[in-house]
């Protein structure tokens, strides 16, 4: 199969989608209202609630639901073969993800910016939110330490990437002045300092920066020291300052790298190597449920749900900008999970050579496979458009690098809301201060990073991680189905997703905890049980509240 025709499958598809799909939904399901007021509006107050322009607002959605997962998943994945990973990034992100993130999105900004957890108390029950919180704050706490230690890793394994992410940081804060201090607008700045970020990438291949030993500890720690700070800054600074303007040359970054590599991929036209479907992987999981756990972000994912609610509805300047941040956002998140996997896939010069990449799970699970995988082949599909391939990869790590940022600081914002909420069920008023909870936020990700001495202590509680993304993503279609039936809409259209990610979650972490006793993992077992207990927990209060709407709905309607 050549992979041509599977980037202009999937490009069509999404684009038919969002015209026709995302128009249905949010015309006939979400009724969106231009003449709405939005929690941007009416609780503005320069930090947090910022009426945002759509493209502004796109930039940093985008690329905080993006991240290095719609890369890494499929990058795992195709060790099932090509085929099972593409229907599921493509037809996932058209009649499940789009879904979850828009329905997310707009249930947050009608009831004034309120997280998907905070919003569980309205629809379902005070102890439900508590339930939901918990497994939210669960959740944000493997990411922020786990991603600190990625950063760390890349900016170790690719130190020609480390002087064009410095530059990009004060660049960004210049950039975000420019936007709402002077009249230069949006499309100059970001272009110069895109340009500028280039050139710099040049540099850091002529520079690369080796951190080394400092006081901090060994590399890898001081890199995640260095990163947890900065996450710390970026997540109390007003949002206007450094995350939109980041977010927003980000996106015009990646849309420029992930353009080069769809036309260099045209231009090569390379025959995929990989098999189209290979059930039984040496050491893998079976495909059913784990498909669709491995592959999160780029289908649907439970994250981005905290993104819509958390962020993005303090942003949104207009209710109908919905459709084209959240649902335009996730097929955006679709079409590069589908480069990521025609990367590992045709990428290879042979099949041989893909065969040992991919030789067993434990091969394919390696960081420096996943990543490697897709920056040597999106760096090759660059390199078709002239670039020197030293630069396109170098150019490519920067990408990888600059989404993983993206993801950490936004999960530092949203775990100092949670801390937030969770403090106010228990009456801790002093942690209202944004400085307090960021810094719990970062702290507490740093001692679990400090759980194996070496950095790497998120990695003990990683493997609970897709299965729980996936459980929220499930309950976050839930509270989107919850919301539509109190309002007498059509819930078919987020039912059946939420029952089917609910289910391959459920499934998922049932045979992974059966692993984990097994091996004798106590720790991770435990844990994997107390989530799954607080998920059916929550889901029980769910449906007893459903229950309470049909027993409602039927009197209303009294007798035939």
């Amino acid at each position: 199969m050549n992979s041509v025709v599977i980037a202009l499958l999937a490009l069509v598809s999404f684009s038919l989608a969002y015209k026709f799909y995302a128009t249905f939904l949010s015309r006939k399901i979400f009724e969106l209202n231009p003449q709405n007021t939005t929690p941007a509006h009416q609780l503005h107050d320069g930090v947090d609630y910022v009426p945002t322009k759509k493209a502004i607002l796109f930039g940093h959605h985008f690329t905080s639901i993006a991240g290095a997962a719609p890369i890494v998943g499929p990058a795992i994945a195709v060790i099932w073969g090509w085929l099972p990973a593409v229907l599921w990034v493509v037809l996932g992100s058209i009649l499940i993800g789009g879904v979850h993130d828009l329905g997310s999105l707009v249930v947050s900004v009608r009831s004034q910016g309120k997280s998907i957890g905070e919003l569980t108390r309205d629809l379902v029950s005070n102890r439900a939110r508590t339930l939901f919180l918990l497994i939210i704050f669960f959740l944000l706490w493997i990411v922020l330490a786990v991603f600190a230690l990625i950063i760390g890793l890349l900016f170790i394994q690719y130190p020609e990437t480390v002087l064009p992410i410095l530059v990009e940081m004060p660049l960004a804060a210049a950039v975000g002045f420019s936007f709402y201090k002077t009249k230069l607008g949006e499309v100059g700045p970001t272009i110069f300092a895109i340009i500028l970020v280039c050139a710099f990438c040049y540099l850091g291949t002529i520079y690369p920066i080796k951190l080394g030993a400092t006081f901090l500890g060994s590399e890898l720690s001081s890199w995640i020291v260095l990163v947890l700070i900065y996450s710390f800054l970026a997540a109390v600074l007003p949002v206007w300052l450094l995350l939109q303007p980041r977010d927003f040359i980000n996106a015009g970054w990646l849309f420029l790298g992930l353009g080069l590599m769809y036309i260099g991929l045209f231009i090569l036209r390379p025959e995929i190597v990989a098999p189209a479907v290979r059930l039984n992987p040496p050491g893998a999981p079976p495909i059913f449920p784990f498909l669709f756990i491995v592959i999160a972000c780029g289908a649907v994912s439970g994250f981005h749900s905290l993104v819509s609610s958390g962020t993005t509805a303090k942003q949104l300047g207009r209710e109908q900008d919905a459709k084209a941040v959240g649902y335009g956002s996730m097929l955006g998140e679709g079409a590069l999970s589908t480069m990521a996997i025609l990367a590992c896939t045709a990428g290879f010069a042979s099949k041989s050579a893909w065969s040992e990449h991919y030789i067993s799970w434990q091969a394919a699970q390696g960081l420096g496979a996943k990543i490697g995988a897709f920056v040597d082949g999106g760096g090759m599909f660059m390199a078709a458009c002239g670039i020197p391939l030293k630069l396109a990869i170098a150019v490519t790590g920067v990408i990888i690098i600059s989404f993983a940022l993206t993801t950490i600081d936004t999960a530092t914002r949203l775990q100092r809301y949670i801390i937030t909420d969770l403090a106010a069920v228990v009456g801790w008023e002093s942690f209202q201060n944004r400085y307090l909870s960021g810094l719990v936020a970062v702290f507490t990700a740093y001692l679990l990073c400090l759980v194996k001495g070496t950095g790497k202590g998120g990695l003990t509680l990683w493997p609970l991680f897709g299965t729980t993304n996936q459980l929220l993503a499930g309950l976050a279609l839930l509270v989107v189905t919850l919301y539509l039936a109190r309002r007498g809409k059509p819930i078919i259209y987020t039912l059946l997703p939420m029952i089917f990610v609910l289910g391959m979650a459920l499934w998922a972490m049932l045979l992974n905890i059966k692993k984990y006793v097994t091996d004798g993992n106590w720790l991770v077992a435990t844990v994997g049980s107390a989530i799954l207990i607080l998920a059916l927990w929550l889901g029980y209060e769910a449906w007893m509240c459903f229950r309470r709407l049909q027993d409602k709905s039927v009197a209303q309607a009294g007798p035939g």
